[in-house]
């Protein structure tokens, strides 16, 4: 697995994401979903992540965790995660998503990690998230106790909701 941050969003990361924002609008009412569309994820204040299968062939140009760099197409998307900048100290975590062909791989907690990492050396004091309550957001939750985060108030612009829970994690 290779992760890369992406700044062109190829047809196989066009499809995940609108199957997760399709599945997400099934599952959540309207003013209860937070998941950012396409044109939002290429913001300034946002870092987009993808884990591929196989990286491209060429080595050069895109950032990856670890530091090497790849150009060319990488092969067989794996899942993607986004983080936003909130302020200088503390960021969001944003539409994570594990392709079903790969769930229960590692990939969320390889894209986690990496995400942590970077927002570590960033410098930001916190990294918090929104997620649902229902049954089918019980995995991503176990996943974010984890790896150090826990309930908290809602930040940002985020109100109470039945339908979202929040969670933060205080970075060294």
């Amino acid at each position: 697995m290779v992760i890369l941050i992406e700044q062109v969003f190829g047809s196989e990361v066009c499809t995940l994401l609108q199957e997760h924002l399709q599945e997400l609008s099934s599952e959540s009412p309207p003013e209860s979903m937070h998941a950012l569309p396409l044109d939002d994820l290429k913001h300034s204040d946002i870092t987009f992540w993808c884990a591929w299968q196989e990286p491209p062939l060429n080595k050069d140009v895109i950032e990856t965790a670890g530091g090497s760099g790849y150009s060319g197409e990488p092969k067989g998307l794996m899942g993607f995660v986004a983080l936003k900048q909130l302020t200088q100290t503390q960021a969001e975590l944003k539409s994570m998503r594990t392709h079903r062909m790969h769930k229960r791989q590692g990939v969320a907690s390889a894209l986690l990690e990496e995400v942590l990492r970077v927002a570590i050396s960033r410098g930001y004091q916190q990294i918090s998230l929104e997620t649902g309550t229902m049954s089918s957001f019980q995995p991503a939750i176990a996943l974010y106790k984890r790896f150090g985060f826990e309930f908290c108030a809602p930040f940002a612009d985020y109100r109470e909701d039945p339908n979202s829970c929040f969670m933060s994690r205080l970075l060294e």
